[in-house]
């Protein structure tokens, strides 16, 4: 990557465009790690975005997680196919015949069923992940385990008490004694009073294709939602250096072993198939690693975001490529679709497909099939037809009534099963894919942000 100046003035450029006010982007390739930033971390105070800065990754965090568990899975100390009650007898759903069937395995590639959208403070002491798991007790599943695939981060969190159980540390002190000191990740940190050594991003809340203003709150998210991604702040460069730790099968920079190859290798070897292969822009799952297939190229990487910040990364092994886009609100996602298109066909020869979006002429498809209630925890979603065309209302319920108002829209038909919603959603800032697939039983399911939500009516 010799062009750095280019790339700088193309960085700037499309930030600027996509009305992102603060970005940094860390780039592996032959075997170098370069850095870039752009604009601020808070357009209150106009401070600068550096390389030094961290943001909140979000959900990337579960790779941090999955390479922990798989330590442990490796060492002999976890079966990753035996019931997680073996190792956590307090572990429990809503249903106990299938609570005693739940795998770490099944956890770790979201195909347990436990649900998503479940958070729960439970204050900050080190006992937080303990009481989590404990509340989640009575949360009712997406899907029975191993029916099909639902992005889990109660799941996560399961998978973080486990790491606390075997290795008597908490979650924070496994991460940074496990991950962070062999790989030297200094500037990866979970507290926020950690926070405070470093610049750090605030996130950002706006209406598309406008600037947006600083969020009323730095992390809303409690201490207890750290293991699937609600604390973890990190600069570009160490997300970076995590990804080159999988590319080079497990060893640090120094030789170090972290993981083993074998365990690498199953990381991302795939597990099962998702039915929504637009909202993470992925068709597949392996153990934590979200899976691509760009026009017949291999790549893994995950998807983060908390309240107005987004990450992004995205591998190429056989190109030892690896990009990472941390942002603070704005279109960050049309930000990373654009400015990853380039990169990545750049140094990789990654050729991505089209961002997702209905047809100047969609397809006749019939809505009837699919129109009823579809329920998970916190989220009812209402499908019905109007005028021949489909109807979707999405409103949070349950524990979740209020946190947002219901969202109404136009499906527009994109294939038989899948259709884009016509405005902006929780998952997308242009087109939001909805995708209607069936479980094992033939139950009716509809996918929104990756979410399996069974018919109920």
């Amino acid at each position: 990557m010799t062009e750095i100046a280019r790339w700088q003035a193309r960085f700037d450029e499309l930030r600027a465009a996509h009305h992102v006010p603060g970005a940094s982007l860390a780039v592996l390739v032959d075997g170098e790690i370069h850095e870039l930033a752009s604009g601020v971390l808070h357009r209150g105070t106009g401070v600068e975005v550096t390389t030094d800065s961290v943001f909140q990754v979000g959900s990337i965090t579960k790779i941090h997680t999955a390479t922990l568990v798989m330590q442990l899975a490796e060492s002999g100390r976890l079966d990753l196919d035996a019931p997680v009650v073996q190792v956590l007898p307090e572990f429990a759903t809503a249903d106990p015949e299938a609570t005693k069937r739940i795998t770490t395995r099944q956890l770790l590639s979201h195909t347990g069923g436990l649900t998503c959208d479940f958070t729960h403070d439970t204050g900050r002491g080190d006992d937080c992940l303990a009481k989590y798991v404990e509340s989640a007790a009575g949360v009712a599943l997406d899907c029975p385990p191993g029916t099909a695939i639902s992005y889990s981060s109660v799941g996560y969190n399961v998978l973080g008490r486990i790491v606390e159980i075997l290795t008597g540390l908490t979650w924070d002190e496994a991460l940074q004694q496990r991950l962070c000191a062999p790989l030297g990740l200094t500037g990866t940190v979970t507290l926020p009073e950690d926070v405070l050594r470093f610049r750090s991003a605030m996130g950002h809340l706006g209406e598309p294709g406008e600037d947006p203003e600083p969020a009323p709150s730095w992390n809303m998210l409690p201490r207890s939602a750290g293991p699937y991604g609600g604390v973890l702040c990190a600069t570009a460069a160490d997300i970076a250096r995590l990804a080159r730790m999988h590319l080079d099968g497990g060893t640090a920079p120094d030789g170090t072993r972290v993981l083993s190859a074998e365990s690498v290798g199953a990381m991302q070897r795939r597990t099962v198939d998702s039915p929504d292969k637009w909202t993470v822009s992925a068709d597949g799952w392996g153990l934590g690693w979200t899976l691509y297939d760009w026009n017949g190229v291999r790549g893994f990487g995950h998807d983060g975001a908390t309240i107005g910040q987004y990450g992004f990364l995205r591998v190429v092994p056989e190109a030892g490529v690896a990009v990472v886009l941390l942002t603070n609100g704005g279109g960050s996602r049309l930000l990373c679709t654009d400015l990853l298109r380039e990169l990545l066909d750049e140094l990789a020869g990654v050729r991505m497909p089209d961002a997702f979006a209905p047809a100047a002429r969609p397809p006749a498809v019939d809505i009837t099939p699919f129109t009823g209630t579809y329920r998970r925890e916190g989220v009812a979603i209402t499908v019905t037809e109007r005028n021949g065309k489909g109807h979707l209302v999405y409103e949070f319920v349950d524990g979740m009534a209020g946190l947002s108002p219901a969202m109404e829209m136009e499906l527009v038909p994109v294939s038989r099963t899948a259709f884009a919603g016509a405005g902006t959603g929780p998952f997308a800032e242009d087109w939001m894919p909805v995708v209607f697939s069936a479980l094992q039983d033939g139950t009716g399911v509809c996918y929104i942000g990756m979410r399996a939500a069974p018919r109920i009516a």
